[in-house]
């Protein structure tokens, strides 16, 4: 049970059966439920290998305990995305695109950022061991599936870690509120990564110092910052809008 970790939800457990249906150890779903869309996810998860078993609905929520579930849980290893930074640019035939998160910790903006990542292209999230959130069973949850589809890759040493980005001709631009130019200012076509800080505290002094570029979000109303998802988002789909041009 050590070497597993809980999926659940349709969204977590069908992208795990899409992409990696061989790690899906067990898939326990609600016994009453005889609807198509249980049946299709049995199919899967049986044609998969997965043992299945039928629970209560009551015994589905101490397995999930307290998650959104929707009537199914599995139990999978980690699925075999890479796991560090060399793995990700060795193999890119297209000019890099990142997200470095500094200490988030909020599981539900780990998961919003995660699946705006997969829509718009990026190649991998990059995150410090300390003071974050992990992949734990919230952010698959709400990542809905992206947890599964995009390397999410965790550092010791987060700027040391941008500086070796830099040595390979990465660009990172991060975003403060204080910088003069805005994010359309950049040329966001090269190989490049998006640095946001965390929630309420922004990045911290070192992680900015090690930015090549800072740029800030237009803000026409009252508020004084947006949401590290929302600001992922914006700065992500102005990489996509610029290489789609």
């Amino acid at each position: 049970m050590s070497e597993t970790h809980i999926l659940a939800g349709f969204h977590a457990v069908q992208a795990r059966l899409r992409h990696h249906p061989e790690s899906i150890k067990e898939v326990y779903f609600d016994q009453k439920r005889r609807d198509k869309r249980m049946q299709q996810l049995v199919d899967r998860a049986q044609s998969a290998g997965a043992e299945l078993v039928p629970l209560s609905a009551d015994a589905l929520n101490d397995l999930a305990k307290g998650m959104r579930h929707q009537g199914v849980v599995a139990l999978a290893t980690p699925s075999p995305l890479a796991v560090t930074m060399d793995e990700v640019l060795d193999v890119l035939d297209e000019p890099a695109l990142l997200l470095i998160l500094d200490g988030v910790t909020d599981p539900h903006n780990l998961g919003a950022c995660l699946r705006t990542a997969d829509a718009a292209g990026v190649h991998a999230v990059i995150a410090p061991k300390d003071r974050a959130v992990g992949l734990n069973a919230t952010v698959r949850r709400v990542a809905c599936g992206a947890a599964e589809t995009v390397p999410y890759i965790t550092v010791t040493n987060l700027a040391r870690t941008m500086r070796a980005l830099k040595e390979r001709d990465v660009w990172l631009v991060g975003t403060s509120d204080q910088a003069e130019g805005d994010l359309h200012s950049i040329d966001a076509r090269r190989a490049m990564a998006w640095v946001m800080g965390a929630e309420g505290e922004g990045m911290r002094r070192l992680t900015q110092e090690t930015c090549d570029e800072l740029v800030s979000i237009p803000m026409a109303g009252t508020v004084e910052s947006l949401n590290v998802s929302v600001a992922s988002a914006i700065c992500l789909y102005e990489t996509v809008r610029q290489r789609k041009r």
